[in-house]
């Protein structure tokens, strides 16, 4: 029997994933905090309880995200890059896109038939585009993040949101919100945005079918519903996408 597990450390959230004999026995979404080799532990140590197992039965521990460099307890640390291209190959090796929006930034993988990665994109400069850049925009909106999606889609159109800077956008958002527009369609329009900036970085990169999305943004119906659109093809989200690059990280770790 073996038995790994992976911890991926996000600006947003922590996420750990226990792999045994190959097949996912515990997963766990805590808030990321400023002590990340703290909460790092907690998320291995509540996996490892799902799993019905101890730390001392570990035969690998492989961080992930960009925090971790702060997880001691790691034998391995690899890029969240190949991590969630492990993650999706696991899930469907038939994929060759996948799309990864994460709280702070947004990246468009290749992979080839053996599920490794041939290239990426990564925007990592600023919040645009990104999960920290929705979570603003509900803030200014006054509406629950999870509640996004569901509002994107019932509005029948989308408003123009002319800037992805994170300050004039919000500043455009209020100034829409001032005038009257329903706040459905700010949304949509805000979706359209990202959706329109990660495909233009998908179109740079060369993007192929099938394409699946990870990330907690996944769980955004609206993104998803505009990224479709935009790319004209049908995008797979797997039940939980933001657990895939500490499932991805664990799965390496059995190496």
């Amino acid at each position: 029997m073996s038995l790994t597990a992976g911890v991926d450390v996000g600006s947003l959230t922590t996420k750990a994933v226990v792999v045994r004999d190959g097949r996912m026995a515990g997963a766990v979404v805590l808030k990321s905090g400023v002590n990340s080799a703290e909460i790092a532990e907690k998320a291995l140590q509540a996996a490892l309880e799902q799993a019905g197992a101890g730390l001392e039965s570990l035969d690998g521990i492989v961080a992930t995200g960009y925090g971790r460099i702060r997880v001691p307890f790691a034998g391995r640390r690899v890029t969240e890059i190949t991590c969630h291209a492990r993650g999706i190959y696991y899930l469907w090796p038939e994929v060759r896109t996948v799309i990864d929006i994460g709280g702070q930034d947004s990246k468009v993988i290749l992979l080839d038939a053996g599920g490794k990665v041939r290239d990426f994109v990564m925007n990592e400069k600023c919040a645009a585009g990104t999960g920290r850049f929705l979570e603003i925009m509900a803030g200014a909106l006054e509406v629950p993040l999870e509640e996004m999606g569901t509002l994107s889609r019932q509005a029948g159109q989308g408003a123009n949101i002319t800037s992805m800077c994170t300050v004039f956008a919000e500043s455009e958002v209020v100034s829409l919100v001032a005038e009257g527009r329903p706040v459905a369609e700010i949304i949509r329009g805000l979706h359209n945005a990202v959706a329109q900036r990660v495909v233009a970085m998908a179109q740079r990169l060369g993007w192929e079918e099938p394409v699946a999305m990870t990330g907690g943004v996944a769980k955004n119906s609206g993104v998803v519903k505009s990224l479709e659109e935009n790319l004209d093809t049908s995008i797979r989200v797997p039940p939980d996408p933001q657990i895939i690059g500490a499932l991805g990280a664990a799965l390496l770790a059995l190496r």
